[in-house]
């Protein structure tokens, strides 16, 4: 189950409306759950460890009154450094959160304010302080490579820092241009030039090597863990499992359709008055996307694509593209049992890989 704080400007003065609206999507859900085993909730997206202690009881207490709740092991919220107060995270943790995943992004002051981030590394540390004085034993920070102007030095420094604070989890994303954001303009225009692939790889690499010297365990392209952390939520979006999301732009699958709630803060709000679903997306996946999608998130994660999940129809041609691409990509691939995964070397190419076995 995913929650999506939606980012504003405005928070203190945005909450209130739109908690209200996130209240009553919940109660007009009308996805059939009573098969399901829902045991994760992940509270993302915008900083919703700003919320009151009482909005965070009445979402769970909205939530308990529509799902069943009792299987629930892993409970999650997002928190920004600087943005998580000791005595929110304290009641946080009385109302059964479990889990913080804080967005430190980098310790480098200069590639934060080019991140366009508010806090700096005193923030990161005092947060993360706070969680550990609070009680949380799980804890998440994620981090950015791929930056313009990240020296191997610079990401070096940023890791070796994390590690020394034990976080529990950490996850390293390569920063993408995407298309209609201010960083593709700028791209495109020249004023800023993305590092290399080499640098990307060089950067990835050390990662990987540096996580596994400390002891933890690469079970996703971007994730590490120590010994049975893993995120557990995020392994469900992988294994493409049902999930139920609400607030703007949240995504969420009951099973079949795909669906994805309008991001815009007061059209959402309006859609919700009218008493309709602030959905702006569907889309029932055929056969074929599901297993596209199967092999896309199974290439990413350390189980692997289960091949029994691949329908009979599609086994054979997928076989095929195996057998066409097994000079090009085979060093990288290993087949356990009705498994299929990429070996720690064969992550780095994983989203080449992917495209040359889409059906």
């Amino acid at each position: 189950m995913y929650c999506d704080f939606y980012s504003v400007a405005d928070k203190d003065e945005a909450m209130p409306a739109f908690f209200d609206s996130l209240i009553k999507e919940i109660k007009m859900c009308q996805i059939e759950t009573k098969n399901w085993i829902i045991d994760t909730i992940f509270i993302g997206g915008g900083t919703p460890s700003l919320m009151s202690p009482n909005q965070l009881e009445s979402l769970i207490k909205e939530l308990d009154n529509n799902f069943d709740l009792s299987n629930v092991k892993e409970f999650t919220i997002e928190a920004n450094p600087g943005e998580a107060p000791e005595k929110r995270l304290r009641s946080f943790k009385s109302l059964g959160v479990n889990r913080v995943s804080m967005g430190v992004q980098s310790l480098d002051n200069d590639l934060l304010k080019f991140l366009t981030r508010i806090h700096g590394k005193e923030e990161v540390l005092k947060t993360f302080d706070v969680l550990r004085k609070v009680g949380y034993e799980n804890i998440n920070c994620d981090l950015i490579f791929n930056i313009p102007n990240q020296t191997l030095k610079i990401w070096r420094d940023d890791l070796k820092q994390i590690l020394q604070l034990e976080p529990e989890h950490i996850s390293c994303y390569s920063l993408t241009v995407e298309e209609g954001t201010q960083l593709y303009n700028y791209v495109n225009n020249g004023k800023i030039t993305m590092p290399s692939n080499d640098n990307s790889g060089e950067l990835y690499c050390y990662t990987q090597k540096l996580m596994n010297d400390c002891g933890f365990e690469q079970y996703e392209i971007s994730n590490w863990s120590k010994p049975k952390l893993e995120c557990r939520h995020n392994l469900h979006y992988w294994e493409i499992d049902p999930c139920l999301a609400f607030g703007p732009s949240a995504h969420g699958f009951d099973g079949k359709t795909r669906f994805s709630n309008i991001s815009n803060l007061d059209k959402y709000i309006n859609k919700i008055k009218l008493g309709k679903i602030p959905q702006l997306q569907k889309e029932k996946l055929s056969d074929k996307n599901y297993s596209n999608e199967l092999i896309g998130f199974g290439l990413r994660i350390k189980n692997g694509i289960n091949l029994d999940k691949i329908s009979d129809q599609l086994k054979y041609s997928f076989d095929i593209l195996i057998e066409k691409n097994k000079d090009k990509w085979g060093k990288f691939l290993i087949k356990e049992g009705n498994h299929l995964r990429l070996t720690n070397e064969g992550y780095a190419f994983a989203d080449a890989i992917a495209i040359d076995f889409l059906l």
